[in-house]
């Protein structure tokens, strides 16, 4: 830089890393304005207060427009919002085998094949000692599907805690009020563990599932691809999850350690088997009257293709069940493995699709949808039969139209006087 420019920072005439407009800032006589707005709303939108100063008559573009408003510090801060708040973390203290935290984790936009209605979900539980976490992959986030859920979850854990804590799921607790649902109380008494519900806006208590969910949703969803199987993207984030047990430690004697290693020395008591919960879902019969369920198809009878079944599951047992709408049974299956791509079809289901198929078929040669076939005479009579009727013209036939019951007397019965006969024999 030049000598007087370096003099001028030394006298203060100027000061470094600030430039001197040289032209009026536009910005200028709406400060006060925007100050006046912004103190009586601080959550006032940037976008609503740019359309009230363009509308007065500014004319800067909108990123101009917000880089004034922070240089100045127009927006003050919002003391209700900010109550509660700081940057200072306390470490809680979690005992090996205390607590086991638990969360959902929505996943958008999930492959098609997966036969999804929606977005899919991860339950994921973390072991607040160890920080060991897993997931499983759902549909739904309605009870049955939470109670399968914590049982596989659980199986990958190692075993059980002394206690579960949850966010306010609706599945677990009434959200105003945090208390337990009574039809999640014997999902608790099955487990034998206590239920902690998070206060509301605190998910700093429950920081470790919630971090587990952001390295799950990066480091696994992100780049999941668009071909893979539900059963094959269940493997991909078991084998993410046990590789993150990897991840370094120090145990409260300092002693560096992994997480893997924390994990096993927890001494978490082994799970009771699934509570016998009935998991629902819909599924839509295919041409073939297949059901697609969890990587697998299973056959129905014939004459549902289209429609829209219910497929039932008891957890714990082997079979499932294919439902209607309204709950008739239509076919009842031994459950094959998740995601074995096996095709199950009952030998009556095959029977009958094969007779429907085979009295379908025919060998006469198709329509010809382009020859020329112009109304017959039965449909030409018809045509001229309605235009006369809506036109009051009588329809030529060979009965007469009574169209006045009045001339139809005088016409059946003559008039007296018009035969003499008649009338003397009538009078006498």
């Amino acid at each position: 830089m030049t000598r007087l420019t370096v003099r001028r920072y030394l006298s203060g005439e100027r000061v470094p890393g600030q430039r001197a407009r040289t032209a009026p800032d536009p910005f200028e006589e709406f400060v006060e304005y925007c100050r006046l707005r912004l103190s009586a709303d601080p959550h006032l939108w940037a976008t609503t207060l740019f359309d009230e100063v363009t509308a007065l008559g500014y004319r800067g573009s909108y990123p101009s427009f917000t880089r004034a408003l922070r240089a100045r510090e127009l927006r003050p801060v919002c003391g209700p919002c900010r109550s509660g708040k700081t940057g200072q973390r306390a470490v809680i203290a979690h005992p090996p085998g205390e607590e086991t935290q638990w969360d959902y984790l929505e996943l958008t936009d999930p492959p098609e094949h997966w036969g999804f209605r929606g977005s899919a979900f991860v339950l994921l539980g973390v072991l607040s000692h160890s920080g060991r976490w897993r997931g499983w992959i759902t549909e739904s986030l309605d009870q049955p599907h939470l109670i399968e859920g914590l049982d596989q979850v659980v199986g990958r854990l190692g075993g059980l805690t002394r206690r579960w804590r949850f966010d306010r799921m609706s599945t677990v607790c009434h959200p105003g009020s945090g208390r337990l649902k009574a039809s999640f109380g014997p999902v608790a008494v099955h487990y034998r563990v206590g239920i902690d519900i998070c206060p509301p806006r605190h998910a700093w208590r429950k920081g470790a599932v919630e971090k587990s969910a952001h390295v799950i949703a990066q480091r696994w969803w992100r780049t999941l691809a668009d071909d893979t199987t539900l059963a094959h993207a269940q493997a991909g984030l078991d084998r993410v999850c046990a590789r993150l047990d990897g991840r370094r430690r120090v145990d409260a004697a300092g002693v560096k350690t992994t997480v893997g290693a924390l994990a096993e020395a927890e001494g978490l008591r082994p799970a009771p088997a699934p509570l016998p919960a009935v998991l629902g879902v819909e599924r839509t019969v295919s041409e073939q009257a297949l059901v697609s369920f969890r990587g697998n198809r299973y056959s129905i009878p014939p004459g549902h293709t289209g429609e829209t079944v219910q497929v039932r599951h008891r957890l714990g047992t082997p079979e499932l069940d294919i439902t209607t709408a309204r709950g008739v049974t239509l076919a009842r299956h031994r459950r094959c493995p998740d995601g074995a791509g096996a095709l199950v079809r009952a030998d009556e289901h095959v029977a009958a699709m094969t007779r429907v198929v085979l009295a379908e078929f025919t060998d006469r040669a198709p329509c010809q949808r382009k020859r020329r076939c112009p109304p017959t005479a039965q449909a030409l009579a018809e045509a001229e039969r309605i235009r006369r009727t809506r036109s009051g013209t009588p329809v030529e036939s060979g009965e007469q139209v009574v169209i006045d019951f009045d001339a139809y007397a005088s016409g059946a019965r003559p008039l007296r006087g018009a035969n003499p006969g008649a009338d003397a024999r009538e009078s006498s």
